[in-house]
């Protein structure tokens, strides 16, 4: 039986791998505990399934800057600005707009 919130996470997304939410929610509690490999490994995979998900362009992307992968990193906000244009999310848009613009040149 599950007994915290990260074997929670990943019975959900090992009972359904295409759950965005539950995979989002993995891919966050890696990163909450330190594992920031295995979150990148986890937003790398919802976004192949699920690009239209708007929040996890953010996330990835700032994880991937604590690891150091800074063109990645850039790569991702591009790609989440493009797909909430798309999806007229503006709220989180200007979120990926800013990031992208405080990584280093």
């Amino acid at each position: 039986m599950a007994t915290n919130r990260l074997d929670i996470l990943k019975q959900m997304v090992n009972q359904d791998q295409n759950n965005s939410f539950a995979r989002y929610g993995l891919a966050m509690e890696y990163a909450n505990t330190g594992d920031l490999a295995q979150s990148v490994d986890e937003f790398r995979t919802l976004l192949q399934r699920d690009e239209s998900y708007s929040a996890a362009y953010l996330h990835a992307g700032q994880t991937l800057e604590k690891l150091g992968n800074i063109e990645e990193a850039r790569a991702v906000y591009k790609k989440g600005i493009e797909v909430t244009s798309r999806k007229g999310d503006s709220h989180a848009r200007s979120e990926i707009e800013a990031a992208l613009l405080l990584l280093p040149l």
